[in-house]
């Protein structure tokens, strides 16, 4: 339960942060909930109107955290925030930015930092 409370801590102090490291654990947890809230209120939109509004509302709200987690997702394996462009190739840059996500970060410090805390 501690691990889940850190995480929440650590995206909302850097909601729009785009410098830094962010390690697997905090980029796939903030994925997780935003998948649980966006079949929520999908779900929920289907029964009244009202959810599809806070749908879009969300989605909107969630862009600039999404970025900045994704950007410095990126730093942590040592590879520039630019790199979030390969996303506009069609199919390869989704496969591409995916096992970006998924490579370990670099050990100790690199280009953009010190190593993100691997307990957050």
């Amino acid at each position: 339960m501690q691990l889940v409370e850190a995480w929440k801590l650590v995206v909302l102090q850097r909601f729009a942060k785009f410098d830094g490291r962010a390690g697997r654990s905090e980029f796939w947890w903030f994925v997780l909930a935003n998948v649980i809230a966006y079949f929520a209120l999908l779900i929920l939109a289907g029964i009244a109107d009202l959810f599809f509004v806070l749908y879009v509302l969300y989605a909107i709200a969630v862009v600039v955290p999404s970025l900045a987690l994704a950007v410095r997702r990126l730093h942590d394996t040592n590879k520039s925030g630019w790199f979030l462009l390969l996303g506009l190739i069609p199919l390869i840059g989704f496969i591409i930015l995916l096992v970006f996500y998924i490579q370990e970060g670099t050990p100790g410090p690199n280009d953009f930092g010190v190593a993100p805390d691997p307990a957050v």
